[in-house]
């Protein structure tokens, strides 16, 4: 008998490579997840400029990293093979000044702004013309589209579905657009909100609030992840690294003892065997 129901996931058309060059942009969730690329030494940047929740201020992020990749004095050059949107929510805030959408209200007073919904179109449109720059600096860019399974309690839980719909709806828009254009594979809904809430549908997978995902949770969609956008050569990387990381992240009790020295320094020669077969791997 089964006893839960598990999310089939689509392979997409490319697949993760060891130190893949990665951006990842949106919300909380994607710094849980790109800090997984991280550790594993992935190349990726995570949220540059802060969480971005909306499809807007997606764009916003997209648009500063290209603007100092463009010689701007805004950071080293970073064309990324691939990259994650995770979609938090389609609410914004309106500077009622100014009429900008603002990615960070930073605590000033409420009254100042102007909070809206974004339409579906209008969060395909943000996220297509975000897109549509990465591909000036990488026409081959493969695009990550995933939902946020974080909901919103203060919207209310109706209105916070209402919005995760619209992100889902925008997200298909894109991609099917893509289709259209002649560039299918290049874009890939990944199933993070459904996998927690039709798979992992139990509030022993959620932490003490019971809004965000437990660090089990997180875990387990890394795996899947793994198993359905990882190459056979980033799985064999994971699988090498995984001893040498654990040994770097290791404590000693006594770290100026010589059996502690001896261990660091047989890390160290794995590290070079290691730098040896993979070029890009930077401690």
């Amino acid at each position: 008998m089964e006893f839960r129901t598990i999310v089939e996931i689509e392979r997409p058309a490319f697949q993760i490579e060891p130190m893949d060059d990665m951006l990842f942009v949106g919300s909380c969730f994607a710094d849980n997840i790109g800090q997984r690329f991280v550790e594993n030494k992935f190349n990726a940047v995570v949220n540059p400029y802060g969480v971005m929740y909306n499809p807007a201020s997606i764009l916003h992020t997209v648009e500063r990293i290209i603007r100092g990749e463009r010689g701007e004095g805004r950071g080293e050059r970073f064309v990324p093979r691939v990259v994650f949107f995770t979609l938090g929510t389609n609410h914004v805030y309106r500077l009622k000044e100014t009429g900008e959408i603002v990615d960070n209200c930073r605590k000033r007073p409420a009254r100042l702004f102007q909070e809206e919904e974004l339409t579906v179109d209008e969060c395909a449109d943000y996220l297509k013309q975000a897109v549509d720059m990465l591909r000036t600096v990488n026409p081959e860019v493969h695009v990550v589209f995933t939902v946020s399974p974080i909901r919103y309690a203060k919207y209310g839980y109706h209105e916070s579905q209402l919005s995760k719909a619209t992100l889902m709806l925008a997200a298909q828009k894109c991609i099917l657009e893509g289709r259209g254009e002649k560039v299918e594979g290049r874009e890939y809904y990944f199933p993070a909100y459904e996998i927690v809430n039709d798979e992992l549908r139990d509030y022993r997978f959620y932490r003490e609030d019971m809004i965000h995902p437990s660090d089990q949770a997180v875990e387990y969609i890394w795996q899947r992840l793994q198993q359905t956008c990882f190459s056979d050569a980033a799985l064999r990387w994971l699988d090498e690294w995984k001893p040498v990381k654990n040994a770097l992240n290791h404590r000693p009790f006594n770290p100026d003892g010589d059996e502690y020295k001896l261990f660091m320094e047989k890390t160290r020669q794995k590290i070079a065997e290691l730098q040896l077969r993979y070029p890009k791997l930077k401690i």
